[in-house]
């Protein structure tokens, strides 16, 4: 069999499954039990067919190499020329010299923080089972819990960890002016009507630290106190009562949330109803009542202009008793009305046109 060993490669010669020797760059044929191994110079030895230690023992290859031993809990950061080339973990390396600097460091990872001698960028280069990547937002806050138990504040920006027996969790806070909104509340009034409440506050967490560490998860605490401060309103007032006051209702939860301040390290900027809904059957009683009372401020209405009206006729009648003339020209501006709406008008009888309409009008008004 005919094998071909290129530049940046060198062969291992076995036989029988023994190592015999290393072979460089050329056409070698195998025959009677040998097998040749093609390694790659780029690449950390090892082979196949036998351990790397076997290898080493061979006073060529030692020499054309550089071999490193990582312990447990240890990573070594190689590097080749300079540049970065991988983390090794725990374990024994070998690489070829080939004309290349290699340069070892040792990670301590009896804790799993990294130190800020290792660049961040480094770790595009790593295998992602070697370590974990927090991201802190800018408008978060965050801690650090190592084996669970809380070690310090994270501010914003990148962080990584190395995966090792200390397990490392993060919990984050948003120190924003945050929106909150409890929708859909059926509450019991204390005459047995049932309500459906939508309530909205808008909260930011004062200690972000103590929220995280001494609260079990502020938010839903935050979101059952509104629920039991509606349901502590609702259920001490008749429905009429709380429908005439219902700004009541976001100043009564307000406080008891102010209250939790200290609890709960958080702070409620406003709070207020968003909606109510009532049950079909109270919105139509509503409805009906809501347009009874309507038609009744209505008539009340039309019977005041009535009276006002006629107030208004008597006092005009007063006034043409009392001044003839005045009557006079009433008269003529009933006759200029007549005209207006009426095409032909003939009149039989004696005396002028105006004098015939005067005498019609004050006999119909006899």
């Amino acid at each position: 069999m005919k094998i071909i060993i290129n530049e940046n490669m060198k062969g291992l010669l076995f036989k029988n499954g023994q190592f015999i020797k290393l072979l460089g760059a050329g056409k070698y044929r195998t025959w009677g039990g040998k097998v040749i191994e093609a390694v790659s110079l780029d690449a950390p030895l090892e082979s196949e067919h036998c351990p790397l230690e076997v290898l080493l023992a061979d006073p060529v290859i030692s020499r054309e190499t550089v071999s490193v031993e990582v312990e447990d809990k240890q990573l070594v950061l190689h590097y080749a020329d300079g540049k970065f080339s991988g983390a090794l973990p725990a374990g024994k390396y070998a690489f070829w010299k080939a004309g290349k600097t290699h340069e070892f460091r040792r990670v301590d990872l009896d804790s799993p923080e990294v130190d800020s001698s290792v660049p961040g960028h480094l770790f595009a280069k790593m295998p992602e089972e070697l370590y974990t990547k927090v991201e802190v937002a800018p408008h978060q806050k965050a801690v650090l819990f190592l084996d669970c138990k809380p070690t310090k504040m994270l501010d914003a920006g990148v962080y990584y960890f190395w995966n090792t027996d200390v397990s490392v969790q993060v919990k984050k806070a948003d120190i924003r002016l945050t929106a909150m909104t409890v929708s859909g509340q059926e509450l019991l009034t204390k005459d047995k009507v049932t309500l459906r409440i939508t309530f909205a506050c808008n909260f930011r967490v004062t200690d972000p630290e103590k929220a995280l560490t001494q609260v079990d998860d502020y938010i839903s605490q935050l979101y059952v106190a509104v629920q039991l401060a509606l349901r502590e309103y609702v259920g001490s007032y008749r429905l009429d009562e709380i429908l005439e006051n219902k700004e009541q209702i976001s100043q009564y939860v307000l406080e008891k949330l102010c209250a939790k301040r200290e609890e709960l390290f958080v702070e409620v900027a406003d709070a207020g109803v968003k909606d109510i809904i009532l049950p079909g059957e109270i919105r139509e009683i509503m409805n009906t009542v809501l347009a009874a009372e309507k038609r009744a401020q209505a008539n009340v209405i039309t019977r005041r202009e009535e009276v006002a009206s006629t107030r208004s006729l008597l006092n005009t009648a007063k006034l043409m008793e009392e001044n003839p003339t005045l009557y006079k020209l009433k008269e003529l501006e009933c006759l200029e009305r007549i005209c207006e709406n009426v095409g032909n008008l003939q009149i039989n009888g004696s005396g002028d046109l105006l004098t015939q309409l005067t005498a019609l009008f004050r006999s119909g008004a006899t």
